[in-house]
């Protein structure tokens, strides 16, 4: 047996993709792997975890479970969708964005043709996308982020979602350099006159495909973990009957962009203005955003939803709303 080597950030790519190879193409017992590679089985555990996590390794359950079949197909039907995608219920609920990106990832890889022109909204599950979306290079795609930046960077934040993605195909990246809230309205009429945000909106207009998700009003949303909302705003959105967000604008259960000082101030895309889009996804679940979903399906009209099966059975068991029909 070799000597091992050092910390993880000392092995190269080849020693881990040698190491997944090993495990999930040959089959070989991580004990065996940690014999032939001269690595410790701590060591091996951990370069598997993390080839799951940066998405070397994608490992895809071709077959679903016929619930899910059915809720898919009972959703396409009252919500006039195109497809629909339903996740089984996790056995930790922490893990549902993280599960509905990776299946918002698998779709896209099939469904972003070469030289489209792509807006992007927001949040954990579109982050979890990310390593489920395979390299590609010399695309002709260009992406657009659909809404300001956060003071505070995070994982979720807007712009760094966009560029990961731009760098993932290789494509053009429009960043609205603006906050996603401007402090008044009178600030946020100059902003939006800046020629380079200007011309997101103007670009957004003409989308090839928009990919959204939405956010609620809970305490363990976004919006609450990054305090980008005082206290006494939120109760005053709640009062005024929102439901959560689209695009950092907030909608009612019906799906109405509510009339709200907070509204007048977001510098982002009016999702009103998507339904040029030629295709709209969205993608979002967990108990709490049932609300918030329902009412972006009446407010977007989708062509895709990916969500999970909890969201699917209280969406599927509605009678189809007048206002679903599909969008032409």
């Amino acid at each position: 047996m070799g000597v091992e080597r050092g910390g993880q950030g000392d092995i190269g790519d080849d020693l881990k993709t040698k190491v997944a190879w090993l495990y999930y193409m040959e089959g070989l017992t991580q004990d065996k792997i940690s014999e032939t590679l001269g690595l410790s089985r701590s060591r091996v555990l951990r370069i598997l975890a993390s080839s799951r996590q940066n998405g070397m390794v994608q490992i895809r359950v071709t077959t679903k479970l016929t619930k899910c079949v059915a809720l898919e197909r009972a959703l396409e039907t009252r919500y006039g969708l195109e497809r629909a995608i339903v996740i089984p219920n996790p056995q930790d609920a922490a893990a549902t964005n993280q599960l509905i990106g990776a299946a918002l990832g698998e779709y896209l890889n099939d469904n972003i043709p070469d030289d489209a022109t792509i807006g992007l909204g927001w949040g954990r599950t579109l982050s979890a996308s990310l390593p489920a979306i395979e390299h590609r290079e010399k695309s002709g795609v260009s992406v657009l982020s659909m809404l300001g930046g956060l003071t505070r960077v995070s994982g979720a934040n807007p712009s760094e979602f966009s560029w990961r993605l731009a760098d993932r195909l290789s494509a053009e990246c429009y960043l609205m350099a603006a906050p996603v809230f401007a402090p008044d309205v009178r600030t946020r009429e100059a902003l939006l006159a800046h020629p380079g945000i200007e011309e997101i909106f103007r670009r957004a207009k003409r989308l090839d495909l928009a990919i959204l998700s939405v956010g609620d009003l809970s305490p363990v949303s976004t919006f609450s973990e990054y305090v980008l909302l005082e206290r006494n705003e939120f109760a005053a959105l709640q009062g005024a009957g929102a439901v959560g967000d689209v695009l950092c604008r907030f909608i009612d259960a019906d799906g109405n962009i509510i009339d709200h000082e907070i509204n007048r101030r977001v510098i982002a895309v009016d999702p009103r203005d998507l339904h040029g889009a030629r295709k709209i996804v969205l993608a979002s679940g967990g108990w709490q955003k049932y609300g918030v979903i329902r009412g972006a399906l009446r407010l977007l009209k989708p062509q895709v939803l990916v969500t999970d099966e909890l969201v699917a059975e209280r969406l599927a068991s509605e009678a189809r709303p007048q206002e679903m029909t599909p969008r032409t």
